[in-house]
């Protein structure tokens, strides 16, 4: 049986080649869409790590002329306090620009001992950062005032960095970096989805920041109470206008930006599923249109087989084969090429993800295939015997 079919197959070999090229392009294609999908569905499932639902971001442009260093940290602390004093604020806290859901990224290296580690999210965070966002501390502590007596700088890291630099051992009091660099792990918090739902978190370190450095801090988180409303946040805005060194006074809603975000992350999604929609489509047709095609050309074949016994569902279970084992064939060089994306760690995804999107459009390919040969199937196994005898 598949020996005869594979010489039928191989007898218009010419024809076939172009449609197992189709078939394999659109396997790639839909693998590509797979593995964005079920990147996406694994990133949202995990925690987002914290709380962005009534935090707001102070976006501000300051021109401090301050030198002494001790008057600046003065003056920066003083204004901290002013806003985090006010009714409805229940925490504050600077913030570097790459706040949650913000699209500035700053990224570091970390060293430890004989490890290094590439592309760390390096944020810049006060002594309340974590109250705000309420982030889970897991070992150690958050950075706080004890830290200013230390020679060396605090930092906090997350969970990933934790298990990239030290694997089950020993985090806690541990320095990080060169002579010039050195930090000293003081805690380790939860993973944050600092991208939105569908980015994975990735690994991240949390360094005080340092409010006697010139330059303005820029940014300030508050996490206000449930009753705050349009009229509080105005009155936040003045407050902060009527410092003569402020200016550009931004205020946003981290709900907000995540809503944002989200929608900029789903956007290369949609593209993809809008040509991969397309190229579906014409490749559906083009199977449609070629098992339709060798109905006509193959009706005495067809009429023959009928005539000297075969039923119609056999006639039909044929036509419907030939096409999987082209599918198959096309699927065979088509998962040897995706194999090799986790194999080659490509575009740092887990290996997960792309043996799931592989399954899917190796599924996907089949069930397209079939539904496209069935029909034709069923009016092959209709055609008369004498009827397709007579036309030849």
């Amino acid at each position: 049986m598949f020996k005869h079919l594979f010489k039928l197959i191989w007898n218009k070999k010419k024809q076939n080649f172009l449609l197992i090229t189709e078939i394999l392009v659109s396997f790639m294609v839909i693998f590509a869409v797979f593995t964005l999908i079920v990147n996406y569905y694994q990133n949202y499932r995990q925690p987002m790590g914290l709380d962005y639902e009534r935090v707001w971001v102070i976006n501000y442009q300051n021109r401090v002329e301050i030198k002494d260093r001790d008057s600046l940290k003065t003056y920066y602390d003083n204004l901290l306090r002013k806003i985090s004093s006010m009714p409805y604020v229940q925490e504050a806290s600077f913030a570097s620009s790459n706040v949650p859901f913000s699209a500035n990224t700053h990224m570091n290296g970390v060293d430890y001992k004989k490890i290094h580690v590439n592309s760390v999210n390096y944020y810049e965070a006060g002594d309340t950062y974590h109250k705000v966002l309420n982030m889970q501390v897991t070992e150690g502590r958050w950075f706080s005032r004890v830290d200013d007596a230390g020679k060396v700088k605090p930092i906090v890291i997350n969970n990933s960095l934790r298990k990239e630099l030290f694997g089950t051992g020993k985090a806690i009091g541990e320095q990080t970096g060169g002579k010039d660099s050195k930090r000293v792990v003081v805690g380790v918090v939860e993973d944050v989805k600092a991208k939105g739902d569908y980015q994975k978190a990735g690994t991240a370190m949390y360094e005080r920041v340092d409010t006697s450095a010139s330059g303005g801090r820029g940014r300030i988180l508050l996490k206000v109470a449930p009753s705050a409303d349009a009229a509080f946040e105005s009155r936040v805005y003045k407050v902060m206008a009527n410092d003569p060194m402020n200016s550009g006074i931004e205020i946003e809603h981290l709900a907000d930006k995540r809503v944002s975000i989200n929608k900029t992350t789903l956007v290369p999604m949609i593209i993809l599923l809008i040509i991969a929609g397309f190229l579906v489509v014409n490749v559906a047709l083009g199977l449609f249109g070629v098992l339709w095609y060798n109905i006509s050309k193959r009706k005495g074949e067809i009429g023959l087989r009928r005539a000297v016994g075969a039923s119609g569902a056999s006639v039909s279970g044929q036509l419907v084969a030939e096409s999987m084992i082209l599918a198959t064939l096309a699927l065979i060089v088509g998962a040897f090429f995706a194999v090799q994306f986790p194999i080659l760690n490509v575009f740092d995804l887990r290996a997960s993800v792309y043996i799931i999107a592989i399954l899917l459009s190796v599924m996907f390919i089949y069930l397209l295939v079939l539904v496209c040969a069935l029909y034709p199937g069923r009016q092959a196994a209709a055609i008369y015997p004498a009827v397709a005898l007579h036309e030849e």
